[in-house]
């Protein structure tokens, strides 16, 4: 069994950190997906992509893929730079502002 092991991304449609603090352990496909001929649907066969767990820390995970015997890659994420204004939001209402109110 192959797996890969990595630290989900934020959502495109938040801002916040949540649900990236923990590590996943995700089974690759065994074989591809079929069509059915009478509906159109895909199904696979394979139950374990469906299978997603789940650690507080990329340690536990590769203990957890290396007692169980499972081939895992570790994907390290990519941590963003923080975006840290000078005056931050509290700029956009300043009395001494250098530029024009353009809202």
């Amino acid at each position: 069994m192959r797996a890969r092991i990595y630290q989900p991304s934020k959502t495109a449609m938040s801002s916040g950190q949540g649900k990236t603090k923990t590590w996943l352990l995700e089974f690759a496909p065994a074989k591809a997906r079929e069509v059915d001929p009478l509906m159109g649907w895909t199904s696979s066969s394979d139950t374990q992509t469906q299978v997603r767990l789940r650690f507080d820390s990329k340690d536990a995970a590769v203990a957890y893929a290396r007692e169980h015997g499972i081939d895992a890659q570790v994907f390290e994420p990519n941590k963003r730079r923080p975006n840290v204004r000078a005056r931050g939001y509290a700029e956009n209402f300043a009395v001494d502002r250098k530029s024009a109110w353009t809202h």
